[in-house]
Order: structure tokens, then C-alpha cells, then sequence
């Protein structure tokens, strides 16, 4: 293993930069180059790879986003653009590679892999949406950044006696919500993988304005459905001025925290001595606090299940 290639690709996730840091130095360490793909996948069909040294990685720890950039490539899903992907690590003398990103992204690496080319997955996204690791890079930054806006939303809602109703992302996956809507102390929690009854939200909101509460938060992940109809559903059925806070994209960006640096670090390092080992086709999570490894087609396959008995949790605290 003389040379490593590493990319992001889909979307960014905050703690990106960590592991590109140490992916960079534990290489560097080894006498091993490493060169920096940009614009994931699309960049290797197309070339744009360069050399990176101890310098590329400087004063990056602590930023969000991804300095390598990210894209979503069609081309690389077609038979065509794979072959070139192939053929540009083979010009470039690429050995082996390190993936970061969310669940398409692994499955791009698993293709690599399967084509001989030994890669190894770092699961980067604020979906948190992988079954096989307890956590991936970028959720906890996420949560952190929807709690801090609960908190300020609350203020404005408590001085006008409104119900607020905030979208967080998460594609089909509640996690972002439900941790949030726990550490945040919203209301009401809604996420796709548990039935929601609109009368029962609307209950809560009415009980909780009978005596006395000038408040109410209700935390919802983008999978449910249409959030101004679930709007328009409450103030039908409460007569509360209801409003909607969308976050969007403001959740994958900031600063990442502690666990996610420490995390992507620690992910980053083990995934070049993976490669050093000869090893490809792994893909690398936590667990129980453990930073582990496995096969990558096995670790997709794994289903994502939701905390049920942390959701039961938020029922129980917000009566």
C-alpha cells in the first residue's frame, strides 16, 4: 500500500474535516501519499485528484463541511462512469480508498470494493440512518444545532403564547428528532417510524394552555408528511396560533462537537491501517462506545432500528 485515495461525497456532514485530517496524517505517518479526490465520486470519474501533505489538513479539526467538497454523481452509477472511476485509480496509482459519507455513498464503495479495489467506509451523515453503527459522524453536531434552536424558538414562542411546530431532516430516519425533541424538552415528538394521532397532539397543546403553559414545542421529522397540513390540523382543532419553523440545511453545518472529531479521528486512523493490512471492503462504525469494523456487505444489510423505548421516554416526560 503505497498510495491512498480519499473522498466525500452526498451530503456533508460536520466532523467530515476530522476524519480527512487524520486519514491524511495517519498515511503521511505511515509513508504512505495520499491523494484527496474533490467532489466525491463525481471527481474520480473525472480526475480531480491531487497530493495532499500536512499542510492540507491544517486548521481543519474544527470545521464543518468537507474541504474535499461534495457531489452526487450520476455518471459513477452507470457502467460506463465506473470504468472510468477504475481506470483513474489506476492512472493515478491509487491503492486502496477511504469513503466517507451516508448510505449511497457506501454502496458506491461497496462496488469499488467488489471490483477489486480495497476501500473502507467511514459513515458520515446527520441521518444517523445506518443499522450497523450506533452512531455516524455529523448526528450528534446536528442534534446539538436543533436543540439550540428549540431553545430560542421557545423564547419567542412563550412571549407570544404560540405553538411552534420545527421540521428537522432525516430523510426517513427519526433520529435527529427524537434525541433533539428529548435533550430539548419539546411537547410532542413526531417521527415516521411511530403512528402519530393529530387529536392527541392537539389534546396535549390544549391541556398544557389550561393551566398555565404559554408554550408549545412540537418537533417533527421531515419523513412524516406535509408539516403546514399538521399546522392547519392543530389550529383547527386548539384554536393556538401555530407556527412552522423549517431548519433545513442549517443542521449540517457548524462546528462539530467533541464525540464527532474524536469519533471521525479515531475512524480515520483505523481506516488507513486497515489498508495497510491488506484489508478492503469494510466499513467502520461504533459500537457500545467501540470503534469497530466489518464487511461492508453485511453492514448494509443491517436494518436501522428505532429507539422505541427512548421515544416511550418523551411520551413520559412531556405529560
Amino acid at each position: 500500500m503505497k498510495t491512498i485515495g480519499i473522498l466525500t461525497s452526498g451530503g456533508d456532514a460536520p466532523g467530515m474535516n476530522a476524519a480527512i485530517r487524520a486519514v491524511v496524517r495517519t498515511g503521511i505517518y505511515n509513508n504512505i501519499r495520499v491523494m484527496g479526490i474533490k467532489q466525491g465520486y463525481n471527481g474520480l470519474v473525472n480526475g480531480l485528484i491531487e497530493e495532499m501533505n500536512l499542510s492540507s489538513v491544517a486548521d481543519i479539526i474544527h470545521r464543518g463541511g468537507t474541504m474535499l467538497r461534495s457531489s452526487r454523481s450520476d455518471e459513477f452509477l452507470t457502467k460506463e462512469g465506473f470504468q472510468k472511476a477504475i481506470n483513474v485509480l489506476k492512472v493515478f496509482g491509487i491503492d486502496g480508498l477511504v469513503v466517507l459519507g451516508g448510505d449511497g455513498t457506501l454502496r458506491g464503495a461497496k462496488a469499488l470494493s467488489e471490483a477489486g479495489i480495497p476501500t473502507i467506509g467511514i459513515p458520515c451523515t446527520i441521518d444517523n440512518d445506518l443499522g450497523y453503527t450506533d452512531y455516524t459522524i455529523g448526528f450528534m453536531t446536528a442534534v446539538e444545532t436543533v436543540v439550540d434552536a428549540i431553545g430560542k424558538i421557545r423564547d419567542t414562542s412563550t412571549s407570544h403564547g404560540r405553538a411552534n411546530i420545527i421540521e428537522v431532516m432525516g430523510r426517513h430516519c427519526g433520529d435527529i428528532a427524537l434525541y433533539a425533541g428529548l435533550a430539548g424538552g419539546a411537547e410532542s415528538i413526531i417521527v415516521p417510524e411511530m403512528p402519530f394521532d393529530i387529536e392527541q397532539v392537539s389534546r396535549k397543546a390544549i391541556q398544557g394552555r389550561n393551566r398555565g403553559k404559554l408554550h408549545h414545542i412540537i418537533v417533527l421529522a421531515e419523513g412524516v408528511g406535509n408539516v403546514y397540513d399538521i399546522s392547519e390540523s392543530l389550529i383547527e382543532q386548539t384554536g393556538i396560533d401555530t407556527r412552522v419553523t423549517i431548519l433545513g440545511h442549517i443542521q449540517r453545518g457548524g462546528s462539530p462537537t467533541v464525540f464527532d472529531r474524536i469519533t471521525a479521528s479515531e475512524m480515520g486512523r483505523r481506516a488507513v491501517e486497515l489498508l495497510i493490512k491488506g484489508e478492503g471492503g469494510r466499513t467502520l462504525g461504533i459500537k457500545c462506545n467501540e470503534i469497530i469494523d466489518l464487511d461492508i456487505i453485511q453492514a448494509l444489510d443491517i436494518k436501522k432500528e428505532f429507539n422505541k423505548e427512548m421515544f416511550e421516554t418523551t411520551i413520559l416526560l412531556s405529560i
